[in-house]
């Protein structure tokens, strides 16, 4: 008799709850889905537990994005991520490494030409610009702590423009003169006319402030002859 009572228990169980799934019927133990990630994949190590969000699955933040960086990718919980206590504030760890393995890759501004270094954005320098970047990212190669200036640029032939999703144009010092001052671009940009290096150096400037009188001259001259048949 009882082995028939308990098979008539479990008809009356299941036969009550048929049209419903285990998982989701009441007498069934489960987590809280809206503490947890909606899917875990790449970035994610899916079998550990998280107690700070009560939750399976930590997320894998990458070595540079910690601090101080660490050697190996670091799961940390959705509460700690929070807070970031442990996590370099230049770094988004809602974005995937480009390799896909962790999370955490520098903040970006203006279309990837900038991104965050020690809490302000510089420019990223387009590929091969920089003598010896202290980083190399996706868009082209940045300073972590002293900025290239305009002459550190114009020895090499490059003006910090945008050149799409990084800065750095580059002028044939054959035939331009990329005269820099206070500022990071360039004060002039002056066109040599196809001059001939190899000529004769008749009555050249021989020091660089006599070149600039030289240019100013030229300048000054150009311009009011500008004025003069050049009206509007």
């Amino acid at each position: 008799m009882k082995k028939i009572f308990l098979l008539s228990a479990l008809f009356i169980t299941f036969g009550a709850n048929g049209a419903t799934p285990w998982w989701l019927q009441p007498t069934v133990c489960r987590l809280n889905p809206t503490n947890c990630y909606a899917a875990m994949g790449t970035g994610f190590d899916s079998e550990m537990w998280d107690a700070s969000a009560n939750c399976w699955g930590l997320k894998l933040i990458c070595p540079e994005a910690l601090t101080p960086p660490s050697a190996i990718p670091v799961a940390m919980g959705r509460n700690d991520i929070k807070k970031g206590t442990k996590i370099n504030p230049d770094y988004d760890t809602d974005i995937l490494s480009l390799d896909g393995e962790c999370f955490g890759r520098r903040k970006t501004n203006n279309g990837g030409a900038m991104v965050s270094v020690n809490g302000k954005y510089v420019n990223v320098y387009c590929p091969g610009i920089l003598n010896n970047p202290d980083e190399v990212i996706e868009n082209g190669e940045i300073m972590h702590n002293k900025q290239p200036t305009c002459s550190d640029l114009a020895k090499n032939g490059y003006i910090a423009v945008e050149n799409g999703d990084c800065y750095g144009k580059y002028y044939d010092n054959a035939k331009y003169f990329i005269e820099c001052g206070t500022d990071l671009l360039p004060k002039r940009l002056i066109v040599l006319n196809g001059a001939d290096y190899n000529a004769p150096a008749y009555g050249t400037p021989a020091t660089m402030d006599e070149a600039r009188q030289k240019f100013d001259k030229m300048y000054t001259t150009s311009k009011n002859q500008h004025n003069k048949f050049f009206k509007e």
